[in-house]
């Protein structure tokens, strides 16, 4: 038998594991079946092939722009060294892309439905988060910049951290709890494909209500640079969700 390519180590090693493996799964599922394999080897290909990494670029698989649609799009991280089978209509249609710079970056791909979501753009002279993970990041050192409650990220009894917590549907963005051991899920959103939002948050707050809370309250944040009308509506009747609109500025000031 043919020794197969690295790379297609990793995606047998996931179809094996049902689609959704943690780096180390991975890895054992690899030497149990060749040897020898480099673990920086089996690293560089996990980073190869998710459509949602941003290092990926690095490589020579993915030195040129393009859709999410080859051979080497195949993984979706969803963060703390694990991944799934990439699956557009879930994770979104991700590209390679130049930017203004005439670098490489990837992104999110947005449909014109999600565009016609957008009611109210965002002011010119606003910073955005060019993807989610980066405004997660943030928020996870940036906790106390949610004045009405002290909230420090959550810890299960095996040492997992809340930052894309898993669960039975899906991953948090972030889980938190606050003073009173209150649970307060986070649900991040860029400029757009915001209508969603609520629904996502309602279904976390439920599967944590049902496996972690034991009794305690569940409340739910949904974190966006600016949020449509509808979805305040929606939230109207929802007293336990709270919208939170996010600004930065970035000025050049020069000497």
């Amino acid at each position: 038998m043919e020794r197969p390519t690295v790379w297609k180590m990793v995606v047998e090693a996931v179809d094996a594991l049902n689609g959704k493996a943690t780096y180390t799964e991975i890895k054992n599922y690899i030497h149990s079946r060749w040897e020898p394999v480099n673990d920086n080897t089996i690293n560089a290909a996990l980073i190869i092939l998710a459509v949602n990494q941003p290092s990926r670029i690095h490589y020579p698989e993915n030195r040129k722009p393009r859709l999410s649609d080859s051979q080497y799009d195949v993984l979706y991280s969803t963060g703390r060294g694990q991944v799934v089978r990439y699956n557009p209509e879930e994770h979104g249609t991700w590209e390679i892309y130049e930017n203004e710079f005439g670098a490489l970056a990837i992104r999110q791909v947005i449909s014109e439905a999600e565009e016609l979501e957008d009611d109210q753009p965002a002011a010119p002279d606003t910073f955005h988060f060019p993807i989610e993970a980066n405004l997660r990041d943030f928020l996870i050192k940036n906790l106390h910049t949610v004045k009405a409650h002290q909230l420090r990220l959550f810890q299960d009894e095996t040492g997992r951290d809340g930052k894309e917590y898993p669960t039975g549907v899906g991953p948090i963005d972030i889980l938190t709890t606050d003073e009173n051991g209150d649970f307060v899920v986070f649900e991040l959103k860029l400029s757009r494909g915001m209508d969603r939002a609520l629904g996502q948050l309602l279904r976390y707050m439920g599967w944590v209500k049902a496996n972690l809370a034991h009794g305690k309250q569940v409340r739910g944040i949904i974190v966006a640079n600016k949020m449509d009308e509808k979805l305040k509506y929606a939230v109207t009747i929802t007293p336990d969700v709270s919208l939170y609109e996010y600004e930065m500025k970035f000025d050049l000031t020069k000497l």
